[in-house]
């Protein structure tokens, strides 16, 4: 009995087969085995454009030019695949109505059936964007300079990777566009100069009034050998003496990375101090020297506090605004930093009344805390803090100051009309099915 039941599930099984065999539409090989050709298409545009000679050739005349495609379009395919790429012209009527007119088209053998095709936007080599940016005070009639510290007689703290000489190029490189005149401040005698209100340069625009100070030295503050005689006795006096000036000639004073003004640094003055971890040119003033930095940026009289107004906080994160900043002035910091040196909003703000333009969204942890920010003083005079961790990102100093100071970008475009046409390569496959 179990044998007949054996036979017939063969027999329905069998059966099964024979039907759907019947009816089953099978692809044909080629389906089953050929060349993606939409994909083949796709790759080879993106790789002729990639060489530059597929916007050459479609904006060319030169029968030479459409010749050499034809022999680039050859080489890029398999032997069995035959081509016909068309260009079209891209038109924009009155009515907003966009319509695509055969401009070339070029093939090398007739089509079969079976084919596919891919297209891509390409853009003339003959235009150009450019990217002009407002110098900084343009807009108020007045020639802003950017000096950037440079001083070869000092040392940095802070600037891991990096020395304060080669950070100043790099802001100069970054910078300077923004700003009519950037000139480097190459040595302490000559930030004493600038100390006093003289010009560096023969520059004509250069201008002493309303500039901005870069210091590249990390948590130290260059220092003279003139004046670190006069205030040998006690070198808070000489913050309060730089906060007196940025007031007096309205500059903003740039801190690049951690705690402004914690040493001052002469190589040659202190060449037999260092700063407990080996640096030596350097003494420590402690935090009492951004305290007495505020004190003369505001007018106060010296206060010799020492109270920390630091707080390592942790990893930040830019605010939206700095982020829409980013984008429309193209600079990219990490997005995410590690803040070591934030500065306590009570003291700037509450007690000396300084108006912050913050970069980086405030820690629920630490709500009176500011990452990074530059602190307008509204008698004259500003201070950028960057208190994040070693190593300085430069960008985020350019960020903050860009922030500050909201240059307009000007963006152009030359010979955009009719400078982008639409390429449609369909490719089929030759041989035996």
């Amino acid at each position: 009995m179990r044998t007949v039941e054996v036979l017939f599930v063969i027999l329905i099984l069998l059966s099964a087969f024979v039907i759907t065999s019947q009816f089953a539409v099978l692809p044909t090989p080629r389906q089953a085995f050929g060349t993606n050709l939409r994909e083949l298409s796709s790759s080879t545009l993106d790789s002729l454009d990639t060489q530059g000679i597929l916007s050459k050739t479609i904006f060319s005349d030169s029968m030479d030019d459409w010749a050499d495609l034809q022999k680039a379009l050859s080489a890029s395919l398999p032997p069995n695949i035959v081509y016909n790429l068309t260009v079209y012209d891209i038109v924009t009527g009155s009515n907003g109505v966009v319509t695509y007119d055969l401009n070339k088209s070029i093939s090398d053998a007739p089509f079969t059936l079976d084919s596919d095709a891919a297209s891509l936007l390409v853009t003339s080599p003959d235009v150009t964007f450019t990217q002009d940016p407002q110098k900084i005070g343009e807009s108020s009639g007045e020639s802003t300079t950017l000096y950037i510290l440079n001083c070869n007689d000092a040392n940095g703290w802070w600037i891991t990777g990096y020395t304060s000489q080669t950070l100043a190029v790099d802001f100069y490189n970054l910078l300077s566009p923004y700003f009519t005149t950037t000139i480097l401040v190459n040595s302490t005698v000559e930030l004493d100069d600038l100390l006093s209100g003289k010009v560096l340069t023969s520059d004509p625009n250069e201008a002493v009034g309303n500039a901005v100070v870069v210091n590249t030295f990390g948590e130290a503050i260059p220092i003279s050998t003139t004046h670190a005689t006069d205030y040998s006795l006690n070198y808070t006096d000489y913050c309060y003496f730089l906060g007196e000036q940025v007031n007096e000639y309205n500059w903003t004073w740039v801190s690049i990375v951690g705690y402004p003004f914690y040493y001052i640094s002469n190589l040659d003055y202190f060449a037999d101090t260092q700063n407990d971890y080996g640096i030596y040119g350097m003494n420590k003033i402690n935090q009492n020297g951004t305290i007495a930095f505020l004190d003369g940026l505001t007018g106060e009289p010296p206060s010799g506090l020492s109270t920390p107004l630091d707080t390592q906080i942790g990893v930040v994160h830019l605010t939206p605004s700095a982020l829409e900043s980013c984008n429309y002035y193209g600079i990219y910091p990490n997005p995410s930093q590690t803040s070591a040196r934030a500065l306590n909003s009570t003291v700037l703000v509450g007690q000396y009344g300084l108006d912050p333009t913050e970069l980086f969204v405030r820690s629920p942890a630490y709500p009176n805390d500011i990452p990074a920010a530059t602190y307008r003083n509204d008698d004259g005079g500003a201070l950028t803090a960057i208190g994040l961790t070693r190593i300085p990102d430069i960008r985020v100093t350019a960020l903050a100051l860009l922030m500050y100071y909201q240059p307009t970008v000007y963006r152009s475009e030359f010979g955009a009309s009719g400078t982008s046409r639409l390429v449609t390569l369909q490719l089929s496959q030759q041989g035996g099915t």
